[in-house]
């Protein structure tokens, strides 16, 4: 196959502004979202994969290991090492299930219960500070347009970091 080589007199092709990608400002906004409630969670010694892992579970009164780890979008052992964490933490629990010696059932502790309404609090006052300024509709479009994109993209694991 042929090479084809550019004349010396050519012009360089020029590289479009960093700011003129979409892809730029949902990374900008999205930083500083995330860096702002990783703070806010700091304050109650938790970080935003645990904070991930802590929703998850609240939303079952048990979930298989397995299941933690397909909603979280992590290997097994990043999962694992939230669990312990979470475990050390007296957050949440985790015992071998009847029906296997393999598998394993998670659960949160009273403490982990008592903690979550506390964190999403957090989470609502997070998001009220940086898209608070916006209208109803305006919220609405535009998380409508990110949720359109993950379908579009069949995007499936959940943002941990």
């Amino acid at each position: 196959m042929a090479r084809t080589s550019t004349p010396s007199n050519a012009k360089p092709a020029v590289a479009s502004p960093l700011e003129s990608h979409l892809g730029f400002w949902l990374r900008f906004v999205s930083n500083h979202v995330s860096a702002r409630f990783a703070e806010l969670l700091a304050t109650h010694d938790v970080t935003v994969s645990e904070w991930t892992a802590l929703r998850t579970l609240d939303e079952q009164s048990e979930t298989r290991h397995a299941a933690l780890i397909d909603a979280l979008g992590m290997t097994k052992g990043a999962a694992s090492k939230i669990v312990t964490r979470l475990e050390a933490k007296g957050l949440a629990e985790r015992r071998l299930a009847e029906d296997s010696a393999r598998d394993q059932w998670l659960a949160l502790t009273p403490k982990g219960k008592r903690l979550v309404p506390v964190l999403a609090a957090l989470a609502d006052a997070n998001e009220a500070h940086f898209f608070g300024h916006l209208k109803a509709a305006e919220r609405q479009a535009l998380q409508a347009q990110m949720q359109a994109l993950v379908a579009h993209h069949g995007l499936k694991s959940l943002p941990v970091s």
